[in-house]
């Protein structure tokens, strides 16, 4: 596995949404334990900038996850959080969070990664439903959708 790249931060992407997922059903370890047990076996595969990336995500979804609820709750209309399938919720957790909070990030590029994670842990369906939804949110952002593009451009 190289160490950089798109493929790698798919794959590190993949792995925040299956441990957010996780966390929702297994609430007995603290956030720091199940961490630890969520890498032990993925420790040997990230090199240092691997970590950080997968670390700013996990640490930025779990510091503004009460915000980033209520802003997917605000933007899909008719659904309550607890209506959504587990993978849906979770992905659309992160991609607010990368939408929101991470400029570096091009909208076009995080709600692209949601979509494809959605179809790959759920279904089809599941894709359509993330696109939807952060379809909605991105015509609302105040910044480029793609880096050094403006709206008006696309």
């Amino acid at each position: 596995m190289s160490t950089s790249g798109a493929p790698n931060r798919h794959l590190l992407r993949l792995w925040v949404v299956q441990f957010l997922f996780q966390r929702d059903y297994n609430r007995f370890d603290t956030w720091e334990e199940a961490l630890e047990l969520f890498l032990q076996n993925k420790r040997r595969k990230m090199s240092k900038k691997m970590r950080a990336f997968f670390e700013d995500r996990i640490d930025g979804v779990s510091m503004n996850l009460d915000g980033l609820d209520k802003e997917i709750k605000r933007n899909s209309e008719n659904w309550d959080m607890h209506r959504m399938g587990g993978v849906d919720r979770n992905v659309l957790r992160l991609a607010f969070y990368e939408l929101l909070h991470c400029p570096d990030v091009p909208p076009v590029v995080a709600v692209n990664e949601a979509v494809q994670l959605a179809k790959e842990l759920s279904s089809d369906e599941s894709g359509k439903f993330v696109n939807g939804i952060l379809d909605n949110v991105i015509r609302k952002l105040d910044r480029p959708l793609r880096q050094g593009i403006s709206k008006e451009e696309l």
